[in-house]
């Protein structure tokens, strides 16, 4: 897994390959810029591990003292998903989480529905089977989304125990 490395607070190295890079070219050919502001939301959410609602990375960068409005995250994250930089969820919940794709490896969720954590996780034997299940219909996949929704093993103790 290729994750970019960077120091925290060093600004990440604009190279043609790159995040950066791609989000620039995206937003020029809207006729739009890379604001500092739109710059430090991408910045943050490339050093971010994990999934993450908008109003946890709004928090998190105003407490860096990073001046960015709630419309400006929220618009910037739209042009983030459109650039294939970030991947939004919705976890059986109406809150839409986020995580960044650059860097990251094709991954699946399974979703607690008791204390909503999400496990990644993946598995060849799915992801062989997926595939097969497309050549048996002629369906050429683009990219595809699993969720599996339960009850983690940790909410079962506790409840296990809650019983005793």
């Amino acid at each position: 897994m290729a994750v970019i490395q960077s120091e925290l607070g060093a600004p990440l190295v604009d190279t043609d390959e790159g995040p950066v890079h791609s989000f620039r070219e995206y937003l020029k050919v809207r006729n739009l810029r890379l604001t500092p502001e739109r710059r430090s939301v991408l910045e943050t959410i490339l050093k971010r591990e994990g999934h993450f609602d908008a109003e946890e990375l709004l928090r998190f960068l105003r407490r860096r003292n990073k001046r960015v409005s709630r419309a400006t995250l929220y618009r910037t994250l739209d042009h983030l998903r459109g650039a294939g930089l970030v991947w939004m969820h919705r976890f059986g919940g109406a809150q839409a989480r986020y995580e960044r794709v650059y860097g990251r490896t094709h991954h699946d969720h399974m979703v607690c529905t008791r204390c909503h954590r999400v496990l990644e996780f993946v598995n060849e034997e799915i992801e062989h089977l997926q595939e097969e299940v497309c050549r048996t219909h002629g369906f050429v996949s683009t990219s595809h989304v699993m969720q599996i929704f339960g009850v983690c093993e940790i909410c079962r103790e506790r409840e296990a125990a809650g019983r005793s």
